[in-house]
């Protein structure tokens, strides 16, 4: 039977800021945190899937199998109901690749010029795959408004455009912690975190 709970846990993302903001929201959770890097891992995979939950399975997968180590992994993006929820899987490439933030959301601000309905939502699914076990996976969403008008310097990718409306402020406004707070990968990276606290309880219980 594996451990309940690891002595590392390798976060399998090429994606710098996503690291950060990965290791930021599990850094309370005392978990021993490796970068690909630390490891001598390049985490580029193809992602080809047509479902967040299909590219955060392959990349936890990828990772694992090269390291051996327990792997998390996500796949996130931003979706329009305008769009029929484009982006989607394709928010990173929106524009074409290489990927770029501003050409993606000079794309994403062209097509909802003429819309009257301005409601996004950031999606993401955490996956973890681990040995001798199934994977798992989880999720998380955030509701919001797309602005053409660029707010705010904090985060990355569509952040400046992501208008909060209760709040009054893009999600490049907030802090970091309020962001952790609200955000589709702070949910779903807390239910990892809970399903982890709950089987290392089991195994304790298990082995008094």
């Amino acid at each position: 039977m594996p451990a309940a709970y690891p002595e590392r846990v390798l976060l399998a993302t090429g994606n710098a800021k996503k690291l950060k903001e990965l290791q930021d929201i599990l850094q309370p959770f005392h978990l021993a945190v490796v970068a690909p890097r630390d490891v001598g891992y390049d985490p580029e995979v193809d992602e080809d899937g047509d479902t967040f939950e299909a590219n955060a399975l392959k990349k936890a997968v990828a990772g694992h199998a090269a390291t051996g180590l327990w792997t998390i992994a996500d796949d996130s993006g931003i979706e329009a109901r305008a769009l029929d929820w484009r982006p989607g899987v394709y928010s990173a490439r929106y524009a074409g690749e290489p990927c770029d933030d501003e050409a993606n959301n000079r794309k994403l601000i062209a097509e909802l010029a003429d819309q009257t309905d301005k409601f996004v939502r950031y999606r993401c699914v955490i996956a973890l795959v681990r040995p001798d076990s199934p994977p798992l996976t989880w999720a998380g969403s955030f509701a919001g408004e797309h602005t053409p008008y660029r707010r705010g310097t904090a985060g990355f990718g569509y952040d400046p455009h992501f208008l909060v409306p209760e709040l009054g402020c893009t999600v490049a406004e907030m802090s970091a912690a309020d962001k952790h707070a609200r955000s589709h990968r702070g949910q779903a990276l807390r239910q990892f975190t809970a399903w982890l606290a709950d089987s290392q309880t089991l195994e304790r219980k298990r082995s008094t």
